[in-house]
C-alpha cells in the first residue's frame, strides 16, 4: 500500500506545480503574442504549455487551463473595448467568454484524442475549430472580422499571401496548426511512426505555403502604379464645421499641403474620416476650395465628412473635383448610432478606384464587392484610437492582400498607411491631431481579383469537416481514456 501511494503522491506533486506553471506561461504568450501590437512568431506558441499537459490531465482540468490561460492573455483587451470603444459590458462579456470557452473546449479534445492515441485528428482540433469560431463571430457579430488571429501575421509577408487564397481564416489555420503539431511529436507515448507521419505532413504543407508565399512576392504586385498621397492636418478635437473660422483654416492648410504634394507628383490625396462636418448648405466651404485645388492640379481629393442632406446624417468619403459621395456601409456600434447607413458602392467616375470608410475594412465581403465591380484600389477616409494603429491598418492592408487590391488609408489618431495587394507597407506615418503629416508613394494596380475575391470564406467549410474528422476520432480509441502519468522526459 505505501508503494503505491508513494508514486501516486509524486505525481500528483508533479500535476500541482506543472498546471499551474502552464497556464502562466500560456497566458503570458497569449499576451505578448496577440493583442493590439503582437509580436508574430509568440502566438503560434501561445497554446503549447497548455497542450502539452492536456493528455495528462482530467478534461475538466485541461478544459480549465485552456479557459484561465487565454482569458488572462486576452486582459488588456477589456479595457480596449469597454473604455476605448466603450462597447456595452455585454459585448465584451459575450466575445471574450465564447473565445476562451471554445478555446477551452478544442484544448480538451485535443488533450482526449492525444490520450486516445488519435494524433491525426489530434493535430486537427484546435485550428479547425478556432477557424470555424472566427468566422462564425465574423458572421454572427456586429464587428465583422476584427476578431482574428491573421492580424499578429500582417508583417509576415510570406505567410500572408495564404490570404489571397483562404482570406484571413487560412492564416488564423496555419498559427494553430504549429502548436498542435507540436504536442503531438513531444508526446513520446504516441507510435513513432505516427509521429513522423504528423510531422511530414505538417512540413509539407509548411514547405508549400512559404514557396508560394515567396513565389508572389517574387512577382510584381500589378501594373500602371498610381501616386496616392494621403493627408491628415492638424485641427481642433471636435469635429470641425467646414464653415466656421477653424474649419476654413483647415480647409486653407489642406490645400496648401494638397499643391505641396501635387508638386510631389500625386495623383490622389486621401484625407481622414470625419475631418469636417457640414451640411448641404455649408458644404460648399469646403467643396469650393477642394474641387479647384482637383481642377487646377488634375487630381483627385478625397476628403472625409459628417454630412447632413435632407435631414439624414452619414459618414461620408467625397470626391473632389466629381463630388461623388460615398456613405460608410458599416457603422462603429455605439459611436455612430446617429448616422444612417450606405448601401451602394462607389468608384471615382472613369477609373476603378472605390471609396470605403474605416470601419468598412473590417468586412472582407464589401472588399470582395468592390473588387469583384471592377476595382483596383481602395481609397480609405479613416480615424482610429491612437493605441489600435497598427492592428486596425494591418486589418485594412490585409484585406487588399484577400481580395487583391491596393489599400490607401488615411487615419486620423493613428497611422497613414499605403500598402499594396501583397501587403507590403509603401509607405506609412503615425498620426495626431497635434501635428500635420503625409504620405506619399506609387500603388501598383492588380491585374484580376484572387482566389478569395471570387469564392469567399470558403476556408470555414473546410475547417468544418476537418473538425468534424476530429470529434469522430474521439470514437475510436486505441488506448485507455484516462490521464497519464507525467513523465521526466
Amino acid at each position: 500500500m505505501c508503494a503505491g501511494a508513494a508514486p501516486r503522491s509524486i505525481e500528483g506533486m508533479k500535476r500541482f506545480v506543472t498546471v499551474p506553471i502552464a497556464v502562466v506561461v500560456s497566458a503570458i504568450l497569449w499576451l505578448l503574442g496577440t493583442g493590439l501590437n503582437p509580436h508574430p512568431g509568440v502566438v503560434a506558441l501561445a497554446p503549447l504549455p497548455v497542450l502539452l499537459i492536456a493528455s495528462r490531465v482530467s478534461g475538466r482540468t485541461a478544459f480549465a487551463c485552456g479557459f484561465v490561460s487565454w482569458l488572462l492573455g486576452a486582459i488588456p483587451l477589456v479595457p480596449y473595448f469597454s473604455s476605448t470603444l466603450e462597447q456595452p459590458p455585454l459585448a465584451t462579456v459575450l466575445l471574450l467568454g465564447v473565445t476562451a470557452t471554445t478555446y477551452a473546449g478544442l484544448i480538451a479534445l485535443t488533450g482526449t484524442l492525444i490520450r486516445r492515441g488519435r494524433p491525426g485528428p489530434a493535430v486537427l482540433a484546435l485550428p479547425a475549430g478556432w477557424v470555424l469560431m472566427e468566422y462564425l463571430i465574423a458572421v454572427a457579430g456586429p464587428y465583422g472580422a476584427w476578431w482574428s488571429l491573421a492580424y499578429t501575421q500582417a508583417d509576415v509577408l510570406p505567410v500572408v499571401q495564404v490570404a489571397a487564397l483562404t482570406g484571413r481564416l487560412g492564416i488564423s489555420f496555419l498559427i494553430l496548426l504549429v502548436p498542435a503539431v507540436a504536442a503531438v511529436l513531444i508526446d513520446v507515448t504516441i507510435p513513432r511512426r505516427s509521429r513522423i507521419r504528423c510531422a511530414a505532413t505538417a512540413l509539407t504543407m509548411m514547405i508549400a505555403v512559404s514557396g508560394y508565399g515567396f513565389w508572389q512576392l517574387s512577382g510584381p504586385a500589378g501594373h500602371d502604379p498610381v501616386p496616392v498621397a494621403l493627408l491628415a492636418v492638424a485641427q481642433p478635437e471636435d469635429y470641425v464645421p467646414a464653415d466656421s473660422a477653424a474649419g476654413r483654416d483647415m480647409i486653407t492648410r489642406a490645400v496648401a499641403e494638397i499643391d505641396r504634394l501635387a508638386d510631389r507628383g500625386a495623383r490622389i490625396v486621401v484625407l481622414p474620416e470625419k475631418s469636417w462636418r457640414a451640411t448641404e448648405s455649408t458644404l460648399p466651404a469646403l467643396s469650393g476650395p477642394l474641387t479647384e485645388v482637383a481642377v487646377r492640379r488634375n487630381m483627385d481629393v478625397i476628403a472625409g465628412v459628417l454630412l447632413t442632406q435632407g435631414g439624414t446624417r452619414i459618414n461620408a468619403a467625397i470626391d473632389f473635383p466629381s463630388g461623388v459621395v460615398y456613405a460608410k456601409h458599416h457603422l462603429v456600434p455605439g459611436f455612430e448610432s446617429d448616422l444612417s447607413a450606405g448601401t451602394e458602392l462607389t468608384q471615382l467616375p472613369g477609373t476603378s478606384w472605390a471609396l470605403a470608410v474605416c470601419f468598412d475594412l473590417d468586412f472582407p465581403d464589401l472588399v470582395r464587392a468592390d473588387r469583384n465591380h471592377g476595382a483596383t484600389l481602395l481609397l480609405v477616409p479613416a480615424l482610429d484610437f491612437r493605441e489600435d494603429h497598427w492592428l486596425h491598418s494591418r486589418m485594412a492592408v490585409l484585406r487588399g492582400v484577400e481580395s487583391g487590391l491596393g489599400t490607401a488609408r488615411a487615419a486620423q489618431l493613428g497611422e497613414l498607411v499605403l500598402g499594396d495587394a501583397h501587403g507590403s507597407i509603401l509607405a506609412s506615418s503615425n498620426t495626431d491631431i497635434t501635428v500635420t503629416r503625409s504620405v506619399l508613394a506609387d500603388i501598383p494596380q492588380p491585374a484580376g481579383p484572387t482566389v478569395y475575391a471570387r469564392f469567399g470564406d470558403w476556408f470555414a467549410a473546410v475547417a468544418a469537416a476537418l473538425l468534424a474528422i476530429a470529434v469522430l476520432g474521439t470514437f475510436r480509441s486505441r488506448t485507455a481514456d484516462h490521464p497519464r502519468r507525467f513523465r521526466c522526459c
